[in-house]
């Protein structure tokens, strides 16, 4: 059997937001250059 670790407390979800965060503006980002390659290469 594995062990979880439990949550502690408000420490681990500030942590979870600010990566949740950082996460999707890096995908809004990468997503974003998709396109305007796409868009450039099509033209």
């Amino acid at each position: 059997m594995e062990k979880r670790a439990t949550p502690s407390g408000p420490k681990l979800r500030l942590w979870l937001k600010r990566i949740g965060f950082w996460g999707f503006i890096f995908f809004l980002v990468k997503g974003l250059a998709w396109l305007i390659l796409g868009y450039y290469l099509m033209k």
